[in-house]
């Protein structure tokens, strides 16, 4: 612990931190590398403060920094809304969309925004409104829209 007693131990550390935020996925590192860096400013404006009060300014400055970068990082996610990377056919469950091919046997294609979709449900003719129901792959599953 001696050489994280000084300032520039806790500068050290605060900025491999931050590097190793930059290599790392997530941004765990980068509220861990705050807090060192606040209290390696401490520690050269409080030079006389113990390695255990530094080590608890350490982790208390640490969690408020990942609270706070939680709200922040939280509701802009949920912001930005919508469905997992992997499945943005997810986001249109619950939408209206028209039948650009009539659904016959239980398959036709639905107009989505400027897209087409495979569709499957109950027979219906060209231009009757639907809501989206669930989606499998690229097929959605829809019923016919009560207007």
């Amino acid at each position: 612990m001696a050489g994280l007693v000084s300032s520039y131990g806790w500068w050290l550390l605060g900025v491999l931190l931050l590097l190793g935020e930059l290599l790392l996925p997530g941004v765990y590192l980068l509220f861990l590398g705050i807090g060192a860096i606040v209290v390696g400013a401490n520690a050269l404006w409080l030079p006389d403060l113990s390695w255990q009060s530094q080590l608890v300014g350490f982790a208390v400055v640490s969690g408020v920094a990942a609270l706070i970068g939680h709200r922040f990082y939280g509701q802009r996610a949920r912001r930005a809304g919508g469905a997992p990377l992997n499945e943005p056919g997810l986001r249109l469950v619950g939408r209206r969309a028209k039948v650009s091919e009539a659904i016959e046997g239980g398959r036709g294609r639905v107009a989505v925004d400027d897209g087409w979709w495979s569709a499957e449900g109950p027979d219906l003719p060209v231009g009757a409104p639907v809501v989206i129901e669930s989606v499998q792959g690229s097929l959605l599953k829809v019923r016919p829209a009560a207007d």
